[in-house]
């Protein structure tokens, strides 16, 4: 592979470590800012929904630009977003850092993704995604870890430093290692994007991302309550265990992005399925502490299985016209998911069956995502040109 794609996923570790490393820290931030817990969870909504309304703003105003000053771009916003959530002197000001930070979000992973499946032939496309996407996975792994491990230790500020200096790290890679000639293969017309996202099979993938990932986040949102409360285990075992989780991000994303490779639609259909048995079975093992562990890991690789498959559809379906913006829509989508997953998650709690019902209640979404994608086959089949692009596609 390309030492290009590594270069990305240095961006995408830090973009990584920057979103979820607050999770770990917000008794910190609270205690430092004066605010709840509850109030500091907000910081997580944010940084989301961030994500959502960056990725089509900031890739329609740089849709003239070549991709590798766009990434450029992104990675110093990123940097300097960093800076400011280090210095933020008030829960407001560290809010509004936690958005600007999270508008790169969104158009990096997106113009990131045409950028790597650009550098490498035609059937390692998915696997050029899913090598970038590592970065993310490897942040839950090691980053977030010792991220929380270092604001805990040396103040939560410490963390954002840490997360600025692998900012400017990215910087410095993508400038050597991403090739000069990554500019936008399709016209810089935001017109002519937002046709492309106004076809149904493209608002029909970002639409089975969406509730791909408001099942998993339903559960991973809540994993430590989970873990404490249904099978007994202590507070500080919850970061050792999400390691396990960790791993199974890394194989599953590498796994999906084979599968994707080889046969796009059954690796959608094939993952959501995986996902969604997951989800069930999880409900039965919360007695047994080693099956727990087990189901987790195996939670993590279900979870992210699906990615790779999912951002190869959505590029394919926007077919050349737009492919930046709906493959960063496709990553706001994601993170919408995330948005309305802990939604979804807390009002089973409070207003349903409850904590123990979680997971079972959330296997039931990403089978809704199951239907999306039978649909939109469906429709692909009544289009007279649409026929044999199914067929060779469940080939």
């Amino acid at each position: 592979m390309p030492l290009a794609l590594f270069a990305l996923t240095v961006g995408a570790f830090g973009i990584g470590v920057t979103e979820f490393v607050i999770m770990g820290l917000l008794m910190e931030v609270g205690a430092d800012l004066g605010i709840s817990i509850s109030t500091a969870g907000l910081l997580i909504s944010g940084y989301a929904l961030g994500v959502v309304a960056g990725a089509p703003v900031l890739t329609v105003l740089t849709g003239r630009w070549s991709r590798k000053h766009v990434l450029l771009g992104l990675m110093v916003i990123f940097t300097v977003g960093n800076v400011l959530c280090a210095l933020a002197p008030t829960y407001g000001t560290l809010m509004v850092a936690r958005v600007l930070t999270a508008l790169s979000h969104g158009t990096f992973f997106g113009v990131g993704s045409v950028v790597a499946t650009g550098v490498v032939p035609v059937d390692r496309r998915a696997s050029a995604i899913a090598i970038m996407f590592t970065g993310l996975t490897v942040a839950n792994i090691l980053g977030v870890p010792l991220g929380t491990w270092l604001g805990q230790a040396s103040g939560w500020r410490a963390t954002f430093w840490a997360v600025a200096l692998i900012g400017l790290v990215a910087v410095a890679v993508i400038a050597v290692y991403v090739p000069k000639e990554g500019a936008p293969e399709e016209p810089g017309d935001w017109r002519a994007d937002l046709r492309a996202l106004g076809r149904r099979p493209v608002l029909l993938g970002l639409l089975t991302t969406v509730l791909g990932f408001a099942g998993v986040f339903a559960v991973f949102t809540f994993i430590a309550p989970l873990l404490t409360r249904l099978s007994g285990f202590s507070a500080s075992a919850v970061s050792p265990i999400l390691l396990v989780f960790g791993g199974g991000l890394v194989v599953g994303n590498l796994v999906g992005g084979k599968l994707a490779d080889r046969r796009l639609v059954p690796s959608i259909l094939g993952t959501l399925a995986v996902l969604a048995v997951v989800l069930f079975g999880m409900t039965f093992v919360w007695e047994d502490r080693v099956l727990t562990v087990i189901a987790v890991g195996v939670f993590g690789a279900a979870a992210f299985a699906t990615v790779p498959p999912l951002q190869m559809w959505v590029l394919e379906k926007a077919q050349g016209a737009g492919q930046s913006l709906a493959s960063s829509l496709n990553i706001g989508a994601f993170n919408l998911g995330n948005a309305l997953g802990a939604w979804f998650g807390g009002v089973v709690i409070d207003d349903g069956p409850g904590l123990g019902a979680i997971t079972w209640v959330s296997a039931l979404v990403p089978v809704s995502a199951i239907l999306v994608v039978l649909v939109a086959l469906w429709m692909e089949s009544r289009e007279p040109r649409s026929g044999a692009v199914l067929h060779g596609s469940l080939q």
